[in-house]
């Protein structure tokens, strides 16, 4: 699913994303709100990750979305 998709359904993914990412909070998700910089961001500051580590975990759960 490319991102135009997630970001148009953020509502419906929410839930993938929380289970995916357990430390995300639902305000973290909320004030995400679907824009993949956000998220990788949040991951990156959440697990103590780098960069592109974040970023990886994001395309590997994106290739995953159907």
């Amino acid at each position: 699913m490319n991102w135009d998709r997630i970001e148009g359904n953020w509502k419906q993914i929410k839930g993938s994303v929380k289970e995916q990412w357990g430390k995300l909070t639902d305000d973290h998700i909320d004030e995400i709100s679907g824009k993949r910089d956000q998220l990788v961001g949040r991951i990156q500051s959440s697990y103590g990750c780098t960069k592109d580590e974040a970023d990886k975990q994001v395309r590997d759960w994106e290739s995953a979305q159907k």
